[in-house]
């Protein structure tokens, strides 16, 4: 995996990266060679402080803090809930309202399959979801998790009938191929169809929040990588709805 580090905004307190797929944030408890941002960061800047995560398949905009006062400043608007966390995603189905509330408790799943299951007993978890665009088998979403519980956009978004278009966890699908959208579509002799995308279809669009030293109102976003560019322009293009 190649590995590229891009860097959205730093001061001396804090610094965002757009962090790419298949990256790590923290370091994995069974695998502590697996690359992760802390790790490279840290190997950088020496001093960095995680102040939230993404999930190893999620691109998009993360903070980390450089010194002991950020942090602490930070993990209190996140533990308030006042940070802003606008995800954008590819949902299976047509998704009927233009938007709406999906306010459903989650819980560890206690099975094997892990993550997070809805549950009366589980955390008050909010997401808010707008409709950005329809196509014939899916729909391209904007999510503001007011709560940030561990895969609350995947978990909410399986349970209103509409998991994420690839999903291995909370969905059947691990990849997205052109063929399932493009009619006619025919491979040449001894050639293989690879997917537009295999990782979970959602990015991290922006992050909002008070800057811990200055006080200003900061708003940063991250633009999508290729291979979600890719499948919403593909979609466009042979998923229309007519």
């Amino acid at each position: 995996m190649k590995i590229n580090i891009e860097i959205n905004y730093e001061d001396e307190h804090i610094i965002a990266v757009n962090k790419q797929s298949g990256l790590l944030t923290i370091p994995d408890r069974y695998d502590r060679n697996a690359p992760s941002l802390d790790k490279l960061l840290k190997e950088k800047y020496g001093e960095i402080f995680v102040v939230h995560r993404l999930d190893r398949e999620t691109s998009g905009i993360i903070l980390f803090a450089k010194n002991a006062e950020a942090h602490r400043d930070l993990n209190i608007q996140f533990e308030k809930h006042t940070v802003r966390k606008i995800y954008n995603a590819v949902v299976s189905g047509i998704i009927v309202d233009d938007s709406l509330e999906i306010d459903i408790p989650l819980m560890a799943n206690p099975g094997r399959g892990g993550g997070v299951i809805p549950s009366a007993r589980g955390k008050e978890s909010l997401t808010q979801l707008r409709v950005l665009e329809r196509f014939r088998i899916a729909s391209l979403v904007e999510c503001n998790l007011v709560t940030g519980r561990q895969h609350q956009l995947r978990a909410h978004v399986a349970a209103i009938g509409h998991p994420l278009l690839v999903d291995d966890l909370y969905n059947e699908n691990k990849e997205f191929y052109l063929s399932s959208i493009k009619r006619k579509f025919n491979l040449k002799k001894n050639q293989t169809e690879f997917p537009i995308i295999s990782r979970i279809t959602m990015h991290a669009k922006s992050v909002g929040f008070v800057h811990p030293a200055s006080k200003e109102n900061i708003e940063l976003s991250a633009e999508f990588p290729k291979d979600f560019r890719v499948l919403i322009e593909l979609l466009r293009r042979y998923a229309k709805i007519n």
